[in-house]
């Protein structure tokens, strides 16, 4: 038996709660051209800023964790965008740009 990794995020992110930390939880919703995860992809953070999952490959979960503590401070959700164009992305040497957009809300309840 297999267990799916998202069932291991949601499962921490609901132990965290149970053990009454504060909890955020980023989803990928939105991707367009090179993207390093697909929609559904999720991180959850708790209030001392240890994490659980992906919503990038490395490049921008520094900035979903910091928005993840930010929420769970205000309780306010966010929507945020990360994207290369394809002529940065050549610049770099990469193929082409992508676009992300990750909605980061803090787990109440």
């Amino acid at each position: 038996m297999t267990t799916d990794i998202s069932d291991d995020i949601l499962a921490t992110a609901l132990d965290w709660k149970q053990a009454g930390k504060g909890v955020a939880l980023a989803t990928v919703v939105t991707t367009w051209g090179s993207a390093p995860r697909p929609v559904g992809s999720q991180l959850a953070v708790d209030n001392d800023g240890k994490f659980i999952g992906s919503v990038s490959g490395g490049c921008i979960e520094g900035a979903v964790v910091t928005e993840a503590l930010d929420a769970i401070a205000d309780g306010k959700p966010r929507m945020l965008d990360f994207g290369v164009s394809d002529a940065q992305a050549w610049e770099v040497g990469l193929a082409c740009g992508g676009k992300i957009q990750v909605y980061v809300e803090r787990l109440d309840g």
